[in-house]
């Protein structure tokens, strides 16, 4: 199965998916988009075009476990890019992943605009894996 995961931004929207044993997780794209209904076709053109069979979609909660604004945006979103695609859609906990991005990309040494064009799919691309990791019985 093919699994597309979307980190939301206001700005920027990062894409990563999964290799077909559900194994691996890589980046995929950045959307720089702030219209929420250009962005939704935008999504759910690359999951089409991409013939994904799940999406993954971020769902920002505070560090206490409550949920704000930017949750209900996730949830809402969640639900419209199902309704547009057929795809079945999960949402996963997104808790520090932007963090362990910007650690990863600390460690690598990318900078500038390098840094912010990738951000985003890094934090998607966290929040693929953990999402393959918890749902993989083998691990």
């Amino acid at each position: 199965m093919i699994i597309l995961s979307v980190d939301l931004g206001k700005a920027r929207t990062g894409l990563a998916i999964s290799d077909i044993t559900e194994t691996l997780a890589s980046p995929l794209a950045q959307i720089s988009e702030k219209n929420p209904a250009l962005l939704l076709d935008k999504v759910a053109n690359v999951a089409l075009a991409r013939g994904v069979d799940l999406i993954v979609v971020g769902l920002p909660k505070n560090m206490d476990g409550t949920e704000g604004e930017s949750a209900n945006y996730a949830r809402d979103f969640a639900s419209k890019l199902k309704e547009k695609t057929g795809i079945i859609v999960r949402l996963q906990d997104e808790r520090g992943t932007t963090i362990t991005a910007h650690n990863y990309l600390n460690a690598t040494n990318t900078r500038g605009f390098k840094r912010k064009s990738v951000v985003d799919s890094v934090a998607a691309t966290i929040i693929l894996q953990n999402y393959l990791d918890s749902n993989n019985p083998k691990k």
